[in-house]
């Protein structure tokens, strides 16, 4: 088997999980890394036997051989390192959000198409097991016709790097351009768009929050300027709607998981009722006049799905 070679740029926190997951992938090596911190990127080359290590990331797509290129960088450098590999002829796989902007990420999307390159955004939601047995309840019509959605992610006190997690770039709109919005919200919001067939935006509107206490050492070290919590309100063509309410720190215990409402059924996504106990995927309809609250063994369903596809 030949080996399909990439390079990743950007060999933090983010980088490292991926670099684990390429590990098991066994069409996959990772040729080259880079990373402005020049001891780190060696010392991460060493770790997991990569040949080539770079401290400019223009010097890595030059490397002919790499195919794709891993962006794990921090949100507002997505879109000038991501355009440069599209340019440069790589296919690019990005680190979530698409990018710190709006602007920015549709200019990635427009220079993947006029490029003729593949560019994925890292939205894992999208491919786990509740994403698809939602997808085979909404398609064999088990909802009926579908009108709302909620998104919901929760951390009790998470906000990374005051918090104890991660580091300040998170916190910052000059390296992040927003907080847990665009940190956590995106996997949740991406998938209730996919499972609604993406349907046209027609209005938006939300409030952005950060009112709990931090530690004003860190907060100062930080430069803290982003949302701890962002709440909003979509309307789409249709009548269909979306609310969202996404916290890396709320002074609750829990908040339930995202869901789906359809005229004869809802699905529910796990979410955390509290950190200890998360809550399951779950199917509501009414059957024989019996409102019918069911759990799904996604386990053994998933099993036979492979079995037979």
């Amino acid at each position: 088997m030949q080996k399909i070679k990439i390079g990743l740029i950007g060999v933090g926190q983010i980088g490292k999980m991926h670099l684990d997951q390429y590990q098991q992938i066994p069409a996959v090596e990772v040729a080259a890394v880079c990373d402005v911190h020049a001891e780190e990127a060696k010392r991460v080359a060493a770790a997991y036997g990569i040949p080539r290590v770079y401290t400019d990331f223009r010097e890595l797509l030059r490397q002919e051989d790499l195919v794709a290129v891993d962006v794990c960088l921090h949100n507002n450098l997505h879109q000038p390192v991501t355009s440069a590999a599209l340019e440069a002829g790589k296919h690019v796989y990005c680190e979530k959000p698409i990018a710190g902007s709006y602007k920015d990420g549709l200019k990635m999307v427009e220079d993947a198409e006029r490029c003729g390159r593949m560019l994925h955004i890292q939205l894992a939601k999208l491919y786990d097991a509740e994403t698809w047995a939602a997808k085979q309840l909404i398609d064999a019509g088990k909802l009926g016709k579908l009108y709302h959605a909620r998104s919901t992610g929760f951390r009790r006190r998470g906000r990374p790097f005051v918090d104890g997690y991660g580091t300040a770039a998170f916190t910052r709109k000059e390296t992040a351009g927003g907080g847990a919005i665009y940190d956590m919200g995106v996997y949740h919001i991406s998938r209730m768009l996919y499972l609604l067939g993406n349907p046209e935006v027609k209005r938006v509107s939300g409030h952005t929050y950060q009112e709990m206490a931090m530690d004003e050492a860190r907060r100062n070290l930080s430069g803290f300027n982003v949302e701890e919590m962002g709440a909003g309100f979509v309307r789409f063509a249709g009548g269909v709607t979306l609310d969202i309410i996404e916290s890396w720190a709320l002074h609750l215990g829990g908040l339930e998981g995202s869901a789906i409402a359809g005229s004869e059924g809802g699905v529910r996504f796990s979410g955390a009722v509290s950190e200890s106990a998360p809550n399951a995927f779950s199917y509501h309809t009414t059957i024989a006049d019996l409102d019918m609250d069911c759990r799904v063994d996604l386990e053994q369903a998933l099993l036979r799905h492979r079995r037979l596809s």
